[in-house]
């Protein structure tokens, strides 16, 4: 039985992590797995409370905040499964998904990284992803399949190859890790996903969804619907995706969509909705693009 490594990143939401934690304690069967729960700074250090409670799970506290990315890699390095399962901390477990996602990574060898179906918690029959049709280079954008859609069934067919895996769930074979490496710890938060699965598809794997497994997902509880964060990391991070992974006239045509048309449309939504402040972060994800190597680590970001 192969041996599988249950990875979470916790930052500020102790109690979520404890649901998701207790999930897994209720609702898996597989026998051969660890679980690993990186508290990346929380402000109150939760790691003590955690050992008395969970005295069957290996706790890593950073005491410095390192992104999903960054969280997720000291996870990955701390591992010793054949299979990584890496899943948000505000996720809870449906009965067979870990066997689900194995049977399916064992039955074909150029899968290196699949994701279950995902439901959003709060609705538990709607749907928040059943895959990612594949990126427009120029624009950078594509689509999240079946969305807020309600689940009758219509999505089953879909088990195969999709676009992208999904950052709440996603299982990754160690081979794939040591061939392509660890996710790049400069995203900080939005998009490492996609580059990590857009290096692997380069690299010659396959990306895979499975409609027979199941997810339930809270979405959004550390940064919110919305924030300046939120908006700062997804605006520069599209845009550092587009520089790693984008061909140079892809990205030629690409800087010249993200100018002309997003950043007035962008500006003009934020003024309408008096979110002023966005607009300076909007430059500032521009301007670090344009001021930092595809490799910096600097985030921009004055993060406490």
């Amino acid at each position: 039985m192969k041996k599988v490594s249950i990875v979470t990143v916790n930052f500020n939401h102790s109690h979520v992590t404890d649901a998701l934690l207790d999930s897994i304690a209720e609702k898996n069967s597989y026998a051969n797995i660890e679980i690993i729960v990186v508290d990346n700074a929380s402000a109150i250090n939760p790691v003590p409370a955690w050992l008395v409670k969970y005295p069957q799970v290996k706790f890593i506290r950073s005491e410095v905040n390192t992104g999903f990315a960054g969280g997720n890699n000291i996870g990955i390095n701390a591992a010793s499964g054949d299979f990584l399962f890496l899943v948000n901390n505000d996720t809870e477990f449906t009965e067979g998904l870990i066997e689900t996602l194995i049977e399916t990574l064992e039955a074909n060898p150029k899968i290196a990284m699949i994701s279950p179906k995902i439901h959003y918690y709060d609705v538990p029959n709607m749907l928040q992803y059943v895959g990612y049709t594949e990126m427009n280079y120029f624009t950078a954008r594509n689509s999240q399949l079946g969305q807020l859609e309600t689940d009758n069934g219509q999505y089953q067919h879909l088990t195969g190859k999709t676009g992208f895996a999904h950052g709440a769930a996603m299982m990754v074979t160690r081979a794939a890790i040591d061939k392509v490496g660890l996710m790049a710890e400069n995203f900080f938060l939005y998009y490492e996903e996609l580059d990590w699965c857009a290096r692997m598809k380069h690299a010659g794997y396959e990306i895979w969804v499975n409609m027979d497994a199941l997810i339930y997902h809270k979405e959004s509880i550390s940064v919110g619907k919305q924030s300046a964060i939120k908006e700062y990391f997804m605006n520069r991070n599209r845009i550092l995706f587009e520089r790693r992974n984008a061909s140079n006239f892809q990205f030629f045509v690409f800087s010249i969509y993200f100018v002309v048309l997003v950043t007035p449309r962008n500006s003009i939504n934020y003024i309408k909705h008096k979110q002023y402040g966005f607009i300076k972060w909007l430059l500032k994800s521009i301007w670090w693009n344009i001021t930092n190597s595809v490799n910096s680590n600097k985030l921009g970001y004055p993060l406490k």
